[in-house]
């Protein structure tokens, strides 16, 4: 009985099926990090071999070719050890958990800012409770402003404004009562 430890019967190697359900999971890896800009690749922690394999990859425009230059990236990738892919996964899996993080806020703000304009004094005292070092003064002339630039089609200075000092409240903490919208 080939690939069987004759004593114990157990296998000695992962099956067939095992080995390609890992190589597709290479490829898939592979495929995430071409897509990966420049900047997103320098805080992976990736080989050089690999780095300039994922470039070379990355340059290749015809169909056909670029899948061939993946199942090569992937091969190589497969000659890594196990804690080097995973490691390459899990700073993979964070950067992406940042980017939602960051997504999220950044919805948020821009939720705030359409209460703010629809919404006025109510939504301005919503977000006084909630960050008790709001200059309401200041927050209540952009408010009016950004509202007057939208009536005479001006560019949207103060709207911008609105975003930066509600970004400003944001990320200089966080807010005092649970708050859900």
């Amino acid at each position: 009985m080939r690939g069987r430890d004759p004593e114990s019967g157990d296998f000695l190697a992962p099956s067939r099926s095992q080995r390609k359900r890992e190589a597709e999971a290479v490829l898939e890896l592979a495929e995430k990090l071409v897509a990966l800009s420049t900047q997103q690749l320098g805080g992976l922690p990736i080989a050089d071999h690999l780095r300039d394999a994922i470039r070379d990859t990355q340059r290749i425009t015809s169909h056909i070719a670029r899948k061939r230059q993946l199942h090569y990236l992937a091969k190589l990738m497969r000659r890594e050890d196990d804690e080097e892919l995973q490691a390459i996964r899990d700073a993979l899996h964070h950067e992406g958990a940042e980017a939602r993080r960051e997504t999220a806020l950044l919805h948020r703000l821009e939720s705030w800012r359409q209460r703010l304009l629809n919404e006025g004094d109510a939504a301005l005292g919503q977000l006084a409770e909630l960050f008790p070092e709001l200059d309401r003064h200041h927050m209540r002339q952009l408010m009016r402003n950004a509202r007057d630039e939208h009536l005479h089609n001006k560019p949207p200075q103060a709207f911008r404004e609105i975003f930066r000092e509600l970004k400003t409240l944001f990320d200089s903490g966080r807010p005092s009562g649970d708050e859900e919208e």
